[in-house]
């Protein structure tokens, strides 16, 4: 669009073949589409290379520094960046755009809507604000091992351009993920320190589904919200449950022969 500054659309993937295509084709509007990818053996990097995206691969590396070195390769000061599994809506490529003709900050939170296993979010239902439109110049990723998130150093906003998340369309699939997840934030925990970690087992699942089914209003959505925010407490639980069992581990005497 005339009169605003290009875009960089960054996206890292390791086979998404089964996403891609949305995500890229969303992105059509942007100046370049770099892709960073980790050795996928699918069709993920045939498919980034028929839209016409910039290519490199670079191992795994964590999902910050592995992002943070895309958003490096990018061309353009503006960054959006976007997971493999999803794809900007029509609404906010065009707010997207608006906005940017004239930008009142240097980092946009967007809202994110959510696949929940079988059928997308209520309309109603609350999206998961997200940093993911900033300045190159101004931005970077932090250093959390698994919930990496661009951080900015300058003004930021909410801005109303959805963006859509194909997440697991299997509760198996979630329930390992969450496995993973939580297990990655062990040593992260550790390092950061934190207090009170049998109250936050007993009183923080509970706290985390409900902000979940209540407060975003999943309730609108069924048995498909209730499985969300369910696992989303599992999440909690395990997170603290896997700390507490790493720290009761360390203090145990070593069994010698």
């Amino acid at each position: 669009m005339s009169g605003r500054p290009p875009i960089s659309g960054v996206v890292t993937t390791f086979n998404n073949a089964s996403t891609l295509d949305a995500c890229l084709a969303s992105l059509a509007f942007c100046d370049e589409r770099v892709v960073l990818d980790s050795g996928s053996t699918d069709a993920t990097v045939e498919i980034a290379r028929r839209h016409g995206a910039r290519i490199a691969t670079k191992p795994f590396a964590g999902y910050g520094p592995q992002k943070q070195h895309a958003i490096d390769l990018a061309t353009h000061d503006w960054i959006l960046l976007l997971d493999a599994d999803e794809h900007l809506t029509d609404a906010g490529r065009e707010a997207i755009e608006l906005e940017l003709r004239n930008a009142r900050a240097d980092g946009y939170r967007l809202p994110r809507q959510e696949w929940l296993f079988w059928r997308w979010a209520h309309p109603h239902a609350r999206g998961n604000w997200q940093l993911r439109l900033f300045r190159k110049s101004r931005g970077r990723m932090n250093t959390v091992p698994v919930h990496a998130a661009p951080v900015v150093d300058g003004d930021r906003r909410d801005l109303d351009a959805p963006f859509r998340h194909y997440g697991e369309p299997r509760l198996a699939d979630r329930v390992d993920k969450v496995n993973r997840y939580s297990s990655g934030l062990v040593v992260h925990k550790r390092q950061g320190g934190v207090r009170g970690i049998g109250m936050r087992i007993l009183l923080q699942p509970t706290l985390a589904f409900l902000k979940l089914y209540i407060g975003k209003r999943y309730f609108l959505d069924g048995w498909a919200g209730f499985f969300a925010a369910r696992t989303h407490a599992f999440y909690t639980f395990l997170k603290y449950a896997k700390l507490l069992e790493a720290q009761r581990s360390s203090d145990e005497p070593t069994l010698r022969s």
